[in-house]
């Protein structure tokens, strides 16, 4: 799996703890191409959303190695995982996960200034403009539409020009209309910027969009094809 944006090899993790720990991936190997679009699905349980956070580093694997961007995770510490996660990938969450305290640019600049980047400012009004929200800048999460927070998510994420972007069932809390502006925008990022794009999805027409469908099923991979939904 070599020159792979993404490789996770023979990847088992178990999460909670006693008798209520519960094996989730069991043996999962597996590469995402450098700027390839990869929709992972399969039934509720299934493992997609922890695969996906284990590939962003957010969750360690009991056994078997990820490696992202060339970089071997299990290599790295707790604070040199958060300082290469915040530079090298870019994760958008179901829920938005914004700061309700902070307005839109503030929320886009936090990751800029924890990572003490200068005019953290100015490239997160650039970002904001880039999705369409130049309008909203200083304007708090609980004032915006669903579609407008997201939006602010997905720019937050994009911000430091990471190599890889996640998203977990990123159109899963809104209407269709603005679930499918919200598809175009990512997918347009990809495109512009050559990401590289994994996201979980129950909507098996957002997963067709993608390059690659790997199907999960009690935490292994059932299915891998190309642009189609087994």
């Amino acid at each position: 799996m070599k020159d792979k944006a993404i490789a996770l090899h023979d990847v088992d993790l178990s999460l909670g703890r006693g008798a209520a720990r519960v094996h989730i991936l069991k043996g999962i190997s597996l590469g995402v191409d450098k700027g390839e679009a990869v929709g992972l699905v399969g039934p509720s349980g299934s493992g997609k959303s922890t695969l996906l956070m284990t590939m962003a580093g957010l969750e360690r694997p009991d056994s078997g190695k990820v490696i992202v961007d060339g970089t071997d995770l299990s290599g790295l510490d707790e604070d040199a995982l958060a300082r290469f996660r915040g530079r090298r990938i870019g994760i958008v969450f179901q829920s938005f996960h914004l700061v309700p305290t902070m307005t839109a640019l503030e929320n886009v600049a936090l990751p800029l200034e924890l990572a003490g980047e200068d005019e953290a400012f100015e490239r997160a009004e650039a970002e904001l403009q880039a999705v369409g929200l130049g309008h909203r800048l200083h304007h708090y999460p609980a004032q915006l539409s669903g579609g407008e927070q997201q939006r602010v998510a997905i720019a937050r994420a994009i911000v430091p020009n990471p190599a890889i972007l996640v998203a977990d069932e990123p159109t899963g809390n809104l209407d269709e209309n603005t679930g499918t502006s919200i598809v175009d925008l990512l997918f347009a990022l990809k495109r512009d910027r050559g990401a590289t794009l994994v996201l979980v999805t129950h909507d098996l027409n957002l997963a067709r969009l993608c390059d690659r469908t790997v199907r999960l099923r009690s935490g292994q991979v059932e299915a891998d094809a190309a642009s189609a939904v087994a």
